[in-house]
Protein backbone atom coordinates (compact mmCIF):
# COMPACT_ATOMS: atom_id res chain seq x y z
CA UNK A 1 0.00 0.00 0.00
CA UNK A 2 1.57 2.98 -0.95
CA UNK A 3 0.84 6.48 0.74
CA UNK A 4 1.89 10.05 0.35
CA UNK A 5 2.67 11.94 3.78
CA UNK A 6 1.06 15.31 3.59
CA UNK A 7 3.68 18.13 3.53
CA UNK A 8 4.15 20.95 5.93
CA UNK A 9 4.41 24.56 5.01
CA UNK A 10 4.47 27.72 6.32
CA UNK A 11 3.75 25.96 9.85
CA UNK A 12 0.49 24.85 8.31
CA UNK A 13 -0.08 21.51 6.94
CA UNK A 14 -1.08 21.46 3.28
CA UNK A 15 -4.73 20.81 1.66
CA UNK A 16 -4.67 16.82 1.82
CA UNK A 17 -4.62 17.26 5.79
CA UNK A 18 -8.23 16.64 6.03
CA UNK A 19 -8.12 13.99 3.18
CA UNK A 20 -5.95 12.56 5.38
CA UNK A 21 -8.07 12.52 8.23
CA UNK A 22 -10.75 11.08 6.56
CA UNK A 23 -8.60 8.47 5.40
CA UNK A 24 -7.54 7.61 9.33
CA UNK A 25 -10.99 7.62 9.94
CA UNK A 26 -12.11 4.82 7.16
CA UNK A 27 -9.03 2.70 8.16
CA UNK A 28 -10.27 2.53 11.88
CA UNK A 29 -13.72 1.72 10.83
CA UNK A 30 -12.65 -1.00 8.59
CA UNK A 31 -10.88 -2.13 11.29
CA UNK A 32 -13.95 -2.35 13.53
CA UNK A 33 -15.59 -4.01 10.85
CA UNK A 34 -12.85 -6.65 10.31
CA UNK A 35 -12.50 -7.59 14.07
CA UNK A 36 -16.58 -7.91 14.43
CA UNK A 37 -16.22 -10.37 11.02
CA UNK A 38 -13.16 -12.17 12.51
CA UNK A 39 -15.03 -12.48 15.70
CA UNK A 40 -18.57 -13.89 14.42
CA UNK A 41 -17.46 -16.18 11.85
CA UNK A 42 -14.71 -17.76 14.94
CA UNK A 43 -16.87 -20.74 14.69
CA UNK A 44 -16.65 -21.12 11.41
CA UNK A 45 -14.91 -24.84 10.24
CA UNK A 46 -15.45 -25.08 6.58
CA UNK A 47 -11.93 -24.94 4.77
CA UNK A 48 -12.97 -21.70 2.72
CA UNK A 49 -14.01 -20.13 5.62
CA UNK A 50 -10.86 -20.55 7.16
CA UNK A 51 -8.92 -19.50 4.33
CA UNK A 52 -10.61 -16.73 3.87
CA UNK A 53 -10.61 -16.05 7.73
CA UNK A 54 -6.61 -16.08 7.07
CA UNK A 55 -6.65 -13.93 4.72
CA UNK A 56 -8.95 -11.13 6.14
CA UNK A 57 -6.95 -11.68 9.63
CA UNK A 58 -3.62 -10.87 7.63
CA UNK A 59 -5.07 -7.68 6.05
CA UNK A 60 -6.42 -6.63 9.26
CA UNK A 61 -2.50 -6.89 10.75
CA UNK A 62 -1.39 -4.87 7.79
CA UNK A 63 -4.08 -2.24 8.45
CA UNK A 64 -3.43 -1.86 12.01
CA UNK A 65 0.25 -1.40 11.14
CA UNK A 66 -0.85 1.07 8.60
CA UNK A 67 -2.97 2.95 10.74
CA UNK A 68 -0.42 2.99 13.95
CA UNK A 69 1.76 4.41 10.74
CA UNK A 70 -0.36 7.66 10.38
CA UNK A 71 -1.09 8.22 13.34
CA UNK A 72 2.40 8.33 14.15
CA UNK A 73 3.41 10.36 11.39
CA UNK A 74 0.13 12.91 12.37
CA UNK A 75 1.41 13.15 16.05
CA UNK A 76 5.00 14.03 14.66
CA UNK A 77 3.86 16.84 12.53
CA UNK A 78 1.80 18.34 15.19
CA UNK A 79 4.47 18.53 17.35
CA UNK A 80 7.07 19.68 14.84
CA UNK A 81 3.92 22.57 13.70
CA UNK A 82 4.05 23.14 17.66
CA UNK A 83 7.65 23.82 18.00
CA UNK A 84 7.53 26.12 14.86
CA UNK A 85 4.77 27.92 16.20
CA UNK A 86 6.55 28.26 19.91
CA UNK A 87 9.59 29.79 18.32
CA UNK A 88 7.89 31.98 16.12
CA UNK A 89 5.92 33.73 18.65
CA UNK A 90 8.79 33.11 21.17
CA UNK A 91 6.85 31.00 23.89
CA UNK A 92 9.86 30.29 26.42
CA UNK A 93 7.44 29.33 28.91
CA UNK A 94 4.42 27.26 29.21
CA UNK A 95 2.13 29.68 30.65
CA UNK A 96 3.05 31.81 27.09
CA UNK A 97 2.17 28.76 25.24
CA UNK A 98 -1.17 28.14 27.32
CA UNK A 99 -2.07 31.93 26.87
CA UNK A 100 -1.15 32.14 23.17
CA UNK A 101 -3.53 29.00 22.66
CA UNK A 102 -6.57 30.28 24.61
CA UNK A 103 -6.44 33.66 22.76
Amino acid sequence: MEHQEPTQQGGQLSSNAPSQQRLIGDLRQVIDNAEDLLKSTDGCLAGAHQSARAKLAEALDLANRELERFEEAQVSRMIAATREANARHCDSTGEARVLRAFH
